[in-house]
């Protein structure tokens, strides 16, 4: 299999991204701070996963990256890349598709099936229009061909995760049960879940303080709008008709009383 091509391409990138790097660190700097992604001061920085054989360019996106906050581990092959990126806990991931060990193609179905919500941001030098809808129809979620600018590529990690995180604050999920706010869709262990309005607030208040105890009366005041009622046990009810719904005769619904407090979503009963 001839090499010379890709050599050629590879060594056109590390010239391109070297002349860049200073450009492109002047570009990212704008970035800087602009949604609040990754940027520097953040208390958890997000983590990237590079998968690239060529140090040059290994380098240059590193830096870039890191200048915007971001950590960043490599891998220099496609066994070591494909290891890290199911083992370890990536926000994202940027891949090279012809890689030794194991070609970039093949990580990227992995990952699909392993780690499906995991963006992938495909960056090589297979520009061809094939070439990107394959990668696309692999999975990626991006395609970058290099050469690049670092500060384009920053800019795409950060669109992607903002996706993520967009549609993170939109469900909530504990105890093998989800629930998407944006369409009112209540699933538990594969099995949609019809709620009437008040049963679904009801099952949202647990969820977001899944594995704490609420008394009736946060549950009460959370959901009804009530800020004391001693003479109400509609707390009581609602969960009932919750648990009828979640559960079944063998897997009963994930919500505990806990005597003379109230109910607590999740952990041991």
């Amino acid at each position: 299999m001839a090499a010379t091509p890709r050599r050629e391409r590879e060594a056109t990138a590390r010239r391109d991204a070297t002349e860049a790097r200073s450009d492109g660190d002047a570009e990212a700097t704008r970035l800087r701070g602009g949604d609040g992604v990754a940027a520097p001061g953040s208390q958890v920085a997000s983590r990237v996963l590079v998968v690239e054989d060529e140090p040059g360019i290994v380098d240059f996106v590193r830096r870039g990256l890191q200048s915007e906050g971001f950590e960043v581990e490599s891998a220099g092959d496609g066994i070591e890349g494909e290891r890290l990126a199911l083992g370890g806990d990536f926000d994202a991931v940027v891949l090279d598709l012809m890689l030794p060990g194991r070609p970039g193609f093949e990580i990227l179905q992995t990952l699909r099936r392993a780690r499906p919500t995991t963006p992938v941001i495909v960056l090589t030098a297979r520009g061809e229009v094939d070439d990107r809808v394959a990668g696309l129809e692999a999975g990626a979620v991006d395609y970058l061909v290099k050469p690049f600018s670092v500060a384009e590529l920053v800019a795409r990690v950060r669109a992607q995760l903002r996706v993520i995180a967009q549609a993170s604050a939109s469900t909530l999920a504990a105890e093998d049960i989800e629930v998407n706010l944006l369409t009112r869709k209540v699933v538990r262990g594969g099995r949609v879940v019809t709620l009437s309005t008040t049963e679904f607030e009801l099952l949202v208040c647990l969820l977001r303080h899944a594995g704490q105890v609420l008394t009736r009366e946060e549950i009460l005041s959370a959901v009804w709008g009530y800020e004391h009622d001693p003479t109400t046990n509609v707390v009581d009810v609602y969960v009932g008709y919750l648990r009828r719904k979640l559960g079944s005769s063998d897997d009963p619904a994930p919500i505990f009383t806990v005597r003379a407090v109230g109910y607590r979503l999740g952990g041991a009963g």
